[in-house]
């Protein structure tokens, strides 16, 4: 297990450490508007909101000075503009070209009790390098993200009352599946058609649809939570996809997009690139009415998105909105409907805040309330496609301190609780409980 987190820290960070020798002496960047050239600015995806960035980019030398719009989250997915620019390493490719780096490593112990309840130690990592250059009305975006991840065991880590995915043939209950070697291999081109309307088409190999909010790990309310929501596959499911084409116009205030993606999740083979399909659509429309807000509604046809539910397509409608005050604290709230075609409709809710009481000390908790039928998978046992309304309940602290100029250490751990049904006391026991100790590393003050 020592070889295993030593060497997800090391994929983790190797390429934002690789970089750092390149960021020099780059000023303050001008304001950047999303509304126009949205891929001027970087994507937020896997982003630590906690402060500003290393070195941050300048955009005013690139020749956009401009007013600040919407920031970027996963994907396409637009956040609050106060969220900012996200942290990392930036640097000058040459050529007009610009660069950014950043990445974490999380070791994180987590106890679940109860009769399915586990404990493990195991490391979560990210490490992303996007380029980008500007043409002058249009701009070329390039992304990449990596996760060690694949190092982890096929059954991931605990998580009780989650599912989703399988591991060795087998369905994965109570458990968080880890993701794969390839978050993301996209492009974006963004197209000036007025002053204040932008054109964009993104995609790749590896993207995210458009379809619901920000991926968890995108959002400042989730900035600082070690476990993966029980609603992850109503809400986030699609943030790694393999083939995506999305298609968008936006404004300062608006966007409305379209995809053409893959709906089938990623298979337990977490080191390839499965063949990419274009079988499934969706769309989506987002305001952001001030600098603090961002709202979505969405709506998506998968097909054949879970190996548990061969022949079954799913419908997926959600809504979010998503606050930053600008100031320490980040809320998001959330719904999703998941209509399996045949089936039933599950719905799932979502409520999760982040808050940064100083520079040094956060709390955040989050609150989720879903309808599962995937727990009990034996089809011999009675509860089986039984569906289950469970309420999960978290509340967590982090300790923030800057080490160096590049990265910074968090230290910190959660609890929580869950209200379910009676009948589930013989499997989970009357009053199980979840825990978490972590400490994150992420390049980027």
């Amino acid at each position: 297990m020592q070889t295993k987190f030593l060497a997800s820290a090391a994929l983790a960070l190797a390429l934002p450490v690789a970089a750092q020798a390149q960021h020099a002496d780059h000023q303050p960047p001008a304001p950047v508007d999303h509304a126009a050239p949205i891929s001027a600015q970087m994507d937020h995806s896997q982003m630590d909101h906690a402060a500003p960035t290393a070195a941050p980019m300048d955009h005013a030398a690139m020749g956009h000075e401009m007013p600040m719009g919407p920031a970027e989250g996963s994907g396409t997915a637009r956040l609050p503009a106060a969220e900012g620019m996200m942290p990392g390493l930036h640097f000058d490719l040459g050529s007009g070209w610009q660069g950014m780096a950043h990445g974490y490593g999380w070791l994180v112990h987590s106890e679940q009790t109860g009769p399915r309840g586990d404990d493990k130690t195991y490391v979560q990592s990210m490490a992303m390098l996007m380029a980008q250059r500007d043409f002058g009305g249009v701009r070329l975006q390039f992304r990449t993200m990596v996760s060690a991840e694949p190092l982890l065991d096929a059954r991931g880590y605990p998580n009780l009352f989650a599912t989703g995915e399988t591991a060795n043939g087998e369905p994965l209950v109570d458990r968080q599946h880890p993701h794969d070697l390839f978050m993301e291999l996209a492009a974006r081109v963004d197209v000036d058609l007025t002053e204040d309307t932008t054109a964009f088409l993104y995609g790749g190999p590896v993207a995210e649809p458009a379809l619901g909010p920000a991926a968890f790990m995108h959002r400042a309310s989730a900035r600082l939570n070690p476990e993966a929501p029980i609603t992850h596959h109503w809400f986030d499911s699609t943030h790694i996809t393999y083939g995506v084409i999305t298609a968008g116009l936006a404004g300062q205030m608006w966007q409305i997009e379209g995809s053409a993606f893959r709906g089938q999740e990623p298979d337990e083979d977490r080191w390839d690139i499965e063949s990419p399909r274009l079988n499934s659509w969706a769309v989506r429309a987002t305001l952001n009415p001030s600098p603090n807000w961002a709202m979505q509604v969405s709506h998506g046809r998968l097909k054949q998105p879970e190996a548990l539910h061969p022949g079954e397509d799913e419908a997926r409608s959600t809504a979010s909105v998503s606050y930053n005050s600008g100031n320490g604290l980040a809320a998001t709230a959330a719904f999703s409907a998941k209509n399996r075609m045949p089936g039933d409709t599950l719905t799932a809710w979502l409520g999760e805040v982040n808050w940064d009481l100083s520079d040094r000390h956060t709390l955040f908790a989050r609150a989720e309330n879903v309808t599962n039928d995937e727990l009990f998978p034996d089809h011999d046992d009675p509860l089986h496609d039984t569906a289950f309304r469970i309420t999960k309940l978290q509340l967590g602290y982090a300790y923030s301190l800057p080490l160096g100029e590049a990265f910074t250490l968090s230290l910190g751990g959660s609890a929580a609780a869950f209200i379910k049904p009676d009948v589930l006391d013989a499997a989970y026991g009357s009053n199980p409980m979840g825990y978490t100790l972590f400490a994150r590393l992420a390049l980027g003050q």
